[in-house]
């Protein structure tokens, strides 16, 4: 660790909430897959700011666009048009499938926030007052403000800010018959992830999303997939939705969208867009001009360089690696995930030092409780640096201790 980890560490640790439990570390640079600790040590990133920089650190060309951009126009305001979003919101569209629009907001949680708002609105609007209510999967995960926390089905995250706003229901993952039941004349939406990310990488069993969506159309109510991780290609497709062949009727962006500048977006198809008039929702800096760029960029990269096509490959090359381990160490218990989205559960709680034995070798990787280590790589990552990864896995699964 370097003088500046020290004099930092100390800082937070007088200074900031005790919000989280950090690290001993302080990145000074990134390029790539490869971070650089202050004190000079180099590291193979396979979290990617939380699924954040899909291109890697750094990407040239989303960086020259932010320059380019900061030395012409910052901020002016959602009151006037802004060239930049309006080119990202026709991509987006283009991306989704044409028929819909986009609201930009700073983050995941903004983006949820606003289609759960977008959603209570048409539910009133088609239904009446009565057509509010949500319902979400248990150990999902929508963002940290109330509403949003109040979609997520994670009671632990839960409890401590009770009461939390009313009108959710949370159901298991891959249980349609619990959906079904759940889903009445007063649901106006059924808001899930393609795959749970942040409780440990989740897909659903094949066949799940399909029935989700056909059971929303039976119903009448809104299909809302959260894409705030596994969209902008890190499934493969720009949206993991778009491997089964389902459209939802509102869908959620984030993280990766302009690769690590905060930006979230929802996306909506016309007929439910248009429920949102003049002042029924806004946001400050949500769509601002420089993160724009910064999207418009990372898009063109993305379809530069066919991440997605490198997101099916080397996430097919760190599975097969992942079982093999399973196979030989018995403290793999499970291997799941699709594309660079990939997750093991442990056979003892041994996640935290195994990902903190990890940090000393060189690799960011992160453990989710006590069982769960998650692997969100950049879709720019190779076979070389996987193989290192596993290869050091082998080794400190042996190694750490019960």
């Amino acid at each position: 660790m370097g003088a500046a980890y020290e004099r930092t560490a100390a800082l937070d640790a007088s200074f900031h909430m005790p919000t989280y439990a950090r690290k001993p570390v302080l990145f000074a640079s990134g390029h790539g897959m490869r971070l650089t600790g202050d004190d000079g040590r180099e590291y193979l990133d396979f979290v990617a700011a939380i699924g954040s920089v899909n291109l890697g650190h750094a990407h040239p060309r989303v960086a020259e666009a932010v320059c380019r951009q900061m030395t012409r126009l910052v901020q002016t305001s959602n009151l006037y048009h802004v060239e930049h979003r309006s080119e990202l919101a026709e991509a987006l569209v283009a991306l989704f499938g044409g028929g819909a629009k986009v609201f930009f907001a700073n983050s995941g949680a903004e983006a949820n926030e606003g289609a759960i708002k977008l959603a209570r609105a048409w539910g009133r609007v088609r239904g009446g007052p009565e057509c509010h209510r949500i319902v979400t999967i248990e150990r999902s995960f929508h963002g940290r403000t109330l509403a949003t926390l109040a979609a997520t089905g994670q009671p632990s995250k839960q409890e401590l800010f009770e009461p939390l706003p009313a009108g959710f229901s949370h159901v298991p993952l891959n249980d349609l018959a619990a959906l079904a039941e759940a889903v009445d004349e007063r649901t106006c939406a059924v808001m899930l992830e393609p795959i749970l990310g942040e409780s440990g990488v989740w897909p659903g069993e094949p066949g799940y999303l399909e029935g989700v969506a056909a059971l929303c159309e039976e119903r009448g109510a809104l299909l809302m997939l959260d894409e705030v991780q596994t969209g902008i290609y890190r499934t493969g497709p720009a949206f993991a939705h778009q491997a089964l062949g389902v459209r939802p009727h509102v869908m959620t962006l984030a993280k990766s969208l302009a690769n690590g500048l905060p930006v979230g977006a929802l996306v909506a198809i016309d007929e439910v867009a248009v429920t949102f008039g003049p002042g029924d929702h806004g946001s400050t800096f949500g769509g601002g001009p420089v993160v724009c760029a910064a999207a418009l960029a990372a898009l063109a990269a993305h379809a530069e360089e066919r991440t997605g096509e490198n997101a099916v490959r080397a996430g097919e090359h760190l599975r097969a690696g992942l079982r093999g381990l399973a196979a030989r160490n018995g403290r793999v218990a499970e291997v799941r995930g699709a594309g660079l989205m990939n997750a093991v559960t442990l056979a003892e709680p041994v996640a935290q030092r195994v990902a903190a034995a990890a940090l000393d070798r060189g690799f960011v990787l992160n453990a989710i409780g006590d069982s769960i280590l998650r692997f969100l790589p950049p879709l720019t990552c190779d076979t070389p640096e996987i193989d290192t990864l596993l290869a050091a896995l082998d080794e400190l699964l042996t190694e750490v201790p019960s």
